[in-house]
């Protein structure tokens, strides 16, 4: 490919660095335009006196296939999570672990009231039956909603509510398990075949790392600039940035949903979100909600719908003698921070009723409002292709997959190929 060759690229998220790099590994001359002073989309962190707090709780499955080729695992010193989880109800608290690959915590999951032996057995039982699956395999066929799909496998409604629901509500933002069964077999079988993780540095740490990969390959990236139209056919580009006008050989979309569906006109760009809200707080490190390196489920009440005690997957996470703890709530919550705040609070203290939280200091609250998707039953096989828009214009982001971080970095190296190969 001619180094004359020139391709804009709008929006520095994930999608958007990762064909980037495709391109300009391929000798395309190649800018990226960001509209915020910072790359990574939705995926940043912010550093603030000693804590390392990112955009809401976000985490990697280190066993996505597209991660694992994109990204440097040891450079960005994994911190990772202890396999299962928590779980939390009034005056009760108990543990429930992958047997295979937390052998320390067989004999407290074997007797873990939540969740019935048959529906442990039901659950090693899906988890062979996923092994053999491929990718193609698991988002092809029939569709339905998580929790009609595992009442079809026999598991039990106490199942369902008390793990399945805060645990996958979580990654969906989705408590009601209304979600797509595909979005579930898979991330069930990533979790089955690796770990979920965050960098020392935080998850903007992945960003920053694609951003240097690709200014590597020669990708000019232009922060604090808005690509306010695009007009492609099939020859040129032209992009407007700002109140100038550039000219390129093509152009590759990797903004949010609803500004990618205004830019190129795809009516099968998803722009119904699903939100959520983290709070961040600080305790002493002298104290312990006695869960390690698990996530806390909330099996008794909806809010918050879980907490994580960061600094103990990476102690990174905050100064030597504070702990960094999150608590998420599920949708795009109008409460003030002091209401939420309280729901914690109470929360906590029912799960924990022999300790105090006098020392506990809410720090920030962030709200994202379109954290992802919506993934119901069939919308993933409606989502639009990267070729969709008209001319030389490519689309590049999660909602041309499915909405994860696996399915923005495989839509952009998609999204590079395809302009390559018309190029």
């Amino acid at each position: 490919m001619s180094t004359d060759t020139r391709v804009i690229v709008a929006g520095a998220g994930l999608a958007g660095l990762v064909a980037a790099r495709h391109l300009a590994d391929a000798g395309v001359d190649v800018e990226v335009v960001e509209r915020r002073d910072t790359v990574g989309g939705r995926v940043r962190t912010v550093h603030d006196d000693g804590f390392v707090m990112d955009k809401g709780f976000q985490v990697l499955f280190t066993a996505y296939p597209a991660a694992k080729r994109e990204l440097d695992y040891d450079a960005l010193d994994l911190r990772r999570f202890t396999p299962g989880a928590c779980i939390a109800r009034e005056g009760e608290r108990s543990i429930l672990s992958d047997p295979f690959r937390d052998r320390s915590a067989l004999f407290a999951s074997a007797l873990n009231t939540e969740v019935s032996m048959g529906d442990k057995l039901r659950t090693l039982k899906l988890r062979r039956d996923l092994a053999d699956k491929t990718e193609t395999a698991i988002f092809s066929g029939r569709d339905r909603p998580i929790s009609e799909y595992l009442r079809d496998r026999g598991f039990s409604d106490r199942f369902i509510e008390n793990f399945a629901a805060p645990f996958y509500g979580g990654i969906t933002l989705d408590r009601s398990l209304s979600s797509s069964r595909k979005v579930f077999e898979y991330t069930f079988k990533m979790l089955t075949e690796g770990q979920i993780a965050v960098p020392a540095e935080g998850m903007g740490a992945i960003p920053e790392q694609l951003a240097e990969r690709a200014r590597e390959a020669g990708v000019t990236i232009t922060t604090g600039e808005t690509v306010e139209a695009v007009d492609a056919d099939d020859e040129r580009a032209t992009v407007e940035v700002g109140a100038e006008t550039r000219t390129a050989d093509a152009v590759v979309v990797a903004t949010d949903p609803p500004t990618a569906r205004d830019l190129t006109g795809v009516d099968a760009v998803p722009t119904d979100g699903a939100g959520c809200v983290t709070q961040y707080y600080s305790m002493p490190r002298s104290e312990s909600l006695d869960a390690g390196k698990r996530i806390i489920l909330n099996a008794g009440r909806e809010d918050p719908n879980h907490v994580v005690v960061n600094s103990e997957i990476a102690p990174e996470h905050a100064p030597e003698d504070r702990h960094l703890v999150s608590a998420t709530f599920l949708g795009d919550r109008d409460e003030q921070p002091a209401r939420l705040d309280d729901m914690t609070r109470r929360a906590l203290s029912s799960w924990y009723p022999e300790r105090s939280f006098a020392d506990f200091e809410l720090l920030h609250t962030e709200r994202i409002p379109f954290a992802q998707f919506r993934q119901p039953p069939g919308r993933l096989d409606e989502l639009p292709g990267v070729d969709d828009p008209d001319g030389r214009c490519y689309l590049a982001g999660d909602y041309t997959r499915w909405s994860s971080i696996q399915g923005a970095l495989e839509s952009g190296r998609d999204a590079a190929q395809t302009a390559l190969s018309d190029l």
